[in-house]
């Protein structure tokens, strides 16, 4: 059994809260991800920080994938793809990229820079946006042709992701799609792309509300996804 999580968002109580509830499941938890934004404004990210990388006797050692707020701080240090964090600012202002700063540390980002883009395991990607980026939020409301177009960049059967905070199973049933080029000379033959049955599963948000954990239990050995909902 894997138990996936995301967006702590530097929120040490509710990630403690969903610990415990990992340890009180009848199956034992194999693998434990969190799908990004470990870390937020929040004046808890080094305790938190801290609590992931050296977890105590006897848990499981979180592999951990950059998101939205990691991307962000990058920006903020000039390590990231652009100069300076512009969406953080647009979305939250400046006051809140100061507190960012103040939040975490620069051997943190360092620390953070070095975590994965996201994960490949068996026929899944678990990730914190999708496959084209930490900032592409899939919902239930996501087009099915865009929601085949993440899988497909990737071949993945199923997308694990977090990006929206919300716990959902969005699925695609098997079918083809018949493809064909024309040009003002020619017209190539069409091309038949055959598709299984995949989903796209929206992890939930662990540390964004408080006194309210969402996140989610998936068995590789029978395909099924088990959401989970921590009061604290």
């Amino acid at each position: 059994m894997w138990a996936i999580l995301s967006g702590i968002e530097g929120n040490l109580e509710a990630y403690e809260a969903v610990l415990t509830d990992i340890k009180l499941q009848q199956v034992p938890i194999e693998e434990l991800y969190i799908l990004g934004d470990l870390i937020a404004a929040s004046p808890q990210c080094e305790e938190l920080i801290q609590r992931v990388r050296y977890p105590h006797e006897g848990e499981l050692q979180p592999q951990v994938c950059i998101g939205w707020w990691e991307e962000q701080c990058f920006n903020l240090h000039g390590l990231g793809s652009i100069a300076e964090p512009m969406e953080l600012i647009d979305r939250y202002g400046k006051q809140t990229a100061k507190l960012l700063w103040d939040c975490v540390s620069r051997q943190t980002v360092h620390w953070l820079r070095q975590c994965h883009f996201g994960f490949f395991e068996l026929d899944c990607l678990l990730i914190h946006g999708s496959s084209v980026g930490v900032s592409d939020e899939l919902t239930p409301n996501t087009p099915p042709w865009q929601m085949l177009d993440r899988l497909q960049r990737v071949e993945a059967n199923n997308l694990f992701c977090g990006r929206s905070g919300q716990l959902f199973e969005y699925k695609l049933e098997s079918g083809a799609i018949a493809t064909s080029l024309r040009t003002l000379d020619t017209r190539q033959p069409a091309q038949t792309i055959t598709a299984p049955q995949r989903r796209i599963i929206g992890v939930g948000n662990v540390g964004r509300k408080r006194g309210k954990a969402t996140y989610t239990l998936y068995n590789p050995y029978s395909n099924r996804v088990e959401f989970k909902t921590v009061f604290y």
